[in-house]
């Protein structure tokens, strides 16, 4: 008799595991779409102002001149690139992975900026500027970008969900 294959939604084991197990691909559809919701709302105001967004950066002092312009205009576009590949499900590996290290240098950003004693808004989901000492943000900037982490290490490790053109265009996954 002929061993069946495993139907791809049916319980492999209990407890947490076996939730995980069961719901992975919707789960992934989650963190997809949650990832995809943060990296359009820091790109859209960006987009509607791009000569602040480069004010933004520039606000920063840590990129060269010569690059400030080029990044400052590149990234929203970058940001909403990643948004719309995420909620297509398309190269979601890659853009997870992209996502965590554009996000590292988001955090590592925000943190230098506190060591430097520079009091600017981050400019995070629209355009940053010159705040009163005292009156930064960075202590909640840098947990929430390390929230923003999360959805994009679980689809390093489980990129595979519903609705995902990755499968479409490269069928199922090999386990």
């Amino acid at each position: 008799m002929a061993s069946q294959a495993p139907v791809k939604d049916a319980p492999t084991g209990s407890g947490l595991r076996g939730f995980l197990d069961t719901y992975q691909q919707w789960i992934s559809l989650a963190m997809r779409l949650l990832l995809a919701a943060m990296w359009l709302k820091y790109s859209v105001g960006k987009l509607g102002s791009p000569e602040q967004n480069v004010q933004s950066v520039r606000n920063f002092k840590i990129l060269p001149e010569s690059l400030v312009s080029t990044f400052g205009y590149a990234q929203p576009w970058l940001e909403l690139a990643f948004g719309v590949l995420l909620i297509l499900g398309l190269g979601t590996r890659l853009v997870a992975l992209f996502s965590a290290l554009l996000l590292l240098v988001y955090i590592g950003g925000i943190i230098s900026l506190g060591a430097r004693g520079i009091a600017i808004s981050c400019g995070c989901g629209g355009s940053g500027g010159l705040v009163p000492p005292g009156h930064t943000r960075y202590t909640l900037d840098v947990p929430r970008d390390l929230v923003f982490m999360l959805p994009a290490a679980w689809l390093l490790w489980k990129p595979d969900s519903k609705f995902s053109l990755d499968d479409v265009l490269l069928g199922e996954p090999i386990d």
